[in-house]
């Protein structure tokens, strides 16, 4: 597994990393924010689907992003913790969102090169058809990975969830938190020379 690792990295990061450069249209689209710890110390990442277009992406620019994001994650990880969690917003995520390409893409990275990395998954504004998707494949899914994922269904269970997960502090103010979201465009991008 780590000689398969390695040849991986040699050619999805020749250069040790991925720079803000190669994964800039990604970026600037602002659709996830690596912001905030849980309650178990774990890094966040809020993802908003919404925000993704795959007639707007490029897939090896993507695979890219999927990289740059998760190295950048797994940096924020502290002593002692070994994953990461994630807070996924389907508000307004609809047909125009839908990259089926893209999400296997993202899973066959996250499972060959970051493997048991992913510690909790809160899917939140879910619609009928990911719900309806879930349930059909819900048999077919380990027991392991099925702990990980939470779907939270009204705004009660959203705001009890989320406070019960995520301190006041760390939780965006889009759910009544404290924390700004701030993303590639607010920010002075990092220096590319790691």
């Amino acid at each position: 597994m780590l000689l398969k690792y390695l040849s991986w990295k040699r050619t999805a990061k020749p250069h040790g990393s991925i720079t803000d450069d190669e994964v800039h249209v990604e970026l600037v689209q602002e659709k996830l924010y690596m912001q905030g710890f849980d309650e178990k110390g774990r890094p966040l990442v809020y993802l908003f689907l919404a925000r993704h277009f795959p007639a707007k992406r490029d897939l090896d620019e993507f695979k890219r992003y999927v990289i740059y994001i998760l190295d950048n994650t797994c940096t924020r990880l502290r002593t002692g913790q070994e994953k990461f969690a994630v807070v996924g917003d389907l508000r307004g995520w609809g047909y125009a969102n839908c990259d089926i390409r893209a999400y296997v893409a993202a899973l066959d990275i996250m499972q060959s090169c970051y493997p048991e990395r992913l510690g909790r998954v809160l899917l939140i504004h879910v619609p009928y058809v990911i719900m309806a998707a879930w349930k059909m494949l819900y048999p077919f899914i380990d027991d392991k990975t099925k702990e990980k994922f939470v779907f939270v269904a009204g705004s009660w269970d959203l705001d009890a969830t989320l406070r019960d997960s995520i301190d006041e502090s760390q939780l965006p103010k889009e759910y009544e938190g404290r924390l700004e979201l701030r993303g590639y465009n607010d920010l002075s991008p990092p220096s590319s020379s790691n």
